[in-house]
């Protein structure tokens, strides 16, 4: 996995997570599903990283 996008991943993924628990806190369901979303766009980025690395060994 390319430094790079792995760190994209794991930031995607963190500030989704920090989305959704600030959505939860104000009772905001939009802001809750947006950073469900974000954390899934970060694993399905660290996921496709993944699989490339599994085809480069």
């Amino acid at each position: 996995m390319s430094a790079d996008e792995k760190t994209q991943a794991k930031t995607e993924q963190a500030k989704g997570k920090v989305k959704e628990a600030a959505g939860r806190v104000v009772g905001n369901e939009r802001l809750t599903a947006e950073g469900r979303a974000e954390q899934a766009k970060g694993d399905v980025r660290q996921a496709k990283e993944n699989v490339k690395d599994a085809f480069k060994r």
